[in-house]
């Protein structure tokens, strides 16, 4: 009698912790599976999110397709993306706020080959540029413009192969990814020159977590918990990088992505080193307000002015969930 009491109990309990939509998370990252998120998949493998009393599932988009997108359209609660890609969004009408800002730093940078002459910023003068179609173009023309260079934008789909063929000069990329795949495609790094924008007054943080204004004000609770839990992800993987690596790769191959083991602990990394605070005196998990309103500034004096059709606040903006629930 006691066994069947005690049975139906802890049926009760766990009937009870994951009764209901509150508790449900879909989280999408703002990209397809890769060590960027590694903190994530361990937060959801070693049960951080289920302990936090969390029913939490990670789906991914298509490359094509923007997060936020996921967050419009219901099929997320929560998502990551850029600063930069989060402030056009929120300006141009969806409510979105950000709940944690995981990056303090960027990571964008400029790389191009040596021996074609190109050993400092000025060198960039007339050049072909490759940039990326979306969500990376804002800070790059922003510091041509400042430089006063003029330059040829060549849009970028996703890929690196436009500069290993030479048909550009210049090519934006993130520290932490196709830098190192053109170093793994055989140009060696002292063959390059690199420029990063965070050297030149552009250190804008990038990965942050982002849900809808009305659910962040009936899910409080809920959301917390993840942010908590997110958090704990991240320092497991720090101290447990073997570990975070397989992880990874396990969810490529799901996927069905091609999957380098030396390529993704250089990306982890990297990544890791992008959530210290470093010279920035800011809270884990929270914006500075400078960074949100320099962030601003490069919008509208780059090519995507035409975003910002209304004005907010940074408090309206940032909501960080950073305590301990209680």
């Amino acid at each position: 009698m006691k066994k069947r009491i005690l049975i139906v109990f802890i049926s009760f309990s766990t009937l009870s912790l994951f009764a209901g939509k509150d508790n449900r998370i879909v989280f999408c990252p703002h990209w397809i599976p890769q060590a960027q998120f590694a903190g994530f998949y361990a937060a959801l493998d070693k049960g951080f999110y289920r302990d936090a009393g969390l029913d939490v599932e990670i789906i991914h988009p298509s490359a094509n397709v923007a997060s936020f997108k996921y967050l419009e359209s219901k099929k997320a609660d929560i998502v990551s993306s850029f600063l930069m890609d989060a402030i056009k969004v929120r300006a141009g009408g969806l409510p979105v706020v950000n709940i944690l800002q995981l990056s303090q730093h960027s990571a964008l940078m400029f790389v191009a080959r040596k021996k074609d002459g190109i050993t400092e910023l000025a060198h960039l003068e007339g050049k072909k540029i490759g940039i990326w179609n979306s969500g990376f173009d804002d800070i790059p023309i922003a510091l041509m413009k400042e430089k006063g260079y003029s330059f040829e934008l060549v849009r970028i789909l996703s890929t690196i192969n436009l500069f290993m063929t030479k048909g550009i000069d210049v090519l934006a990329v993130m520290y932490y990814n196709e830098y190192d795949q053109i170093i793994n495609s055989g140009i060696n790094y002292e063959e390059l020159s690199t420029f990063f924008m965070s050297d030149y007054g552009y250190d804008i943080p990038e990965d942050g977590l982002y849900c809808m204004k009305q659910d962040l004000e009936e899910r409080e609770e809920y959301f917390l918990r993840f942010t908590q839990a997110t958090l704990k992800g991240w320092d497991y993987v720090r101290e447990n990088k073997d570990y975070a690596i397989d992880l990874v790769v396990e969810y490529m191959n799901r996927a069905n992505l091609p999957s380098n083991k030396t390529h993704q602990r250089w990306m982890l990394d990297k990544v890791l080193e992008l959530l210290k605070p470093g010279d920035k005196s800011v809270q884990t998990g929270k914006l500075l307000p400078e960074d949100f309103y320099k962030a601003i500034d490069i919008i509208m004096t780059g090519n995507s002015g035409a975003f910002i059709n209304e004005n907010f606040s940074f408090e309206e903006f940032h909501k960080p969930l950073v305590s301990q629930f209680k």
